[in-house]
């Protein structure tokens, strides 16, 4: 079986790893896609699409690691007829919010959804998300260690300039700190 695990990485990590790394184990999954979104439809962006396709690489050595133009699932699912019947990967938090999702529907014809849930998680949202739909056969929960962190919290904590490498793979890591996509406008060229 046959994962698929999409996102902006903006940056990737170390709650990234650990969704993919759980997911593989508690599903038995043969072989998994991460997919860096190159222009989200749902959320701006702060790093270019290939940096972004970079740092993922980094965070997930070993794993197939593409860089898609789809600004939603739908549409990457259609143009990829090879991943009809594969589990896509979420978090509990996008999964609340599935239903707002462009064609919900034709997304769970296509694949199966398993959701990372995570101790102190509210059920009743789950609940409410799988009532939504009228799908739960066509979806799957698996538990994850919870590890609070965002991208959007480590892109602000690396414009105030802090140290975050302790919250992403030290590969990834490395990257920022040569590159310097995010931090304050002195390291990365911001105006």
């Amino acid at each position: 079986m046959i994962g698929i695990f999409g996102g902006a990485f903006d940056p990737p990590h170390n709650g990234h790893v650990a969704l993919l790394a759980a997911a593989k184990e508690s599903l038995a999954l043969d072989d998994a896609v991460v997919v860096v979104a190159a222009d989200p439809g749902h959320k701006a962006v702060a790093a270019p699409a290939e940096t972004r396709l970079a740092l993922a690489r980094a965070a997930f050595p070993g794993e197939r690691v593409v860089l898609d133009d789809h600004g939603r699932t739908i549409d990457m699912l259609r143009d990829h007829p090879e991943w009809e019947g594969a589990t896509f990967l979420l978090g509990a938090d996008e999964f609340a919010g599935f239903a707002d999702w462009k064609e919900p529907g034709e997304v769970l014809r296509l694949v199966r959804l398993a959701v990372a849930t995570r101790a102190g998680f509210q059920q009743d949202r789950l609940d409410a998300a799988l009532e939504a739909l009228g799908a739960s056969g066509r979806v799957t929960f698996f538990e994850i260690e919870p590890l609070p962190i965002a991208s959007s919290e480590l892109r602000a904590r690396l414009d105030r300039g802090e140290d975050v490498h302790e919250l992403v793979p030290a590969p990834v890591w490395n990257l920022i700190e040569r590159e310097r996509p995010y931090g304050p406008p002195s390291y990365t060229g911001r105006a």
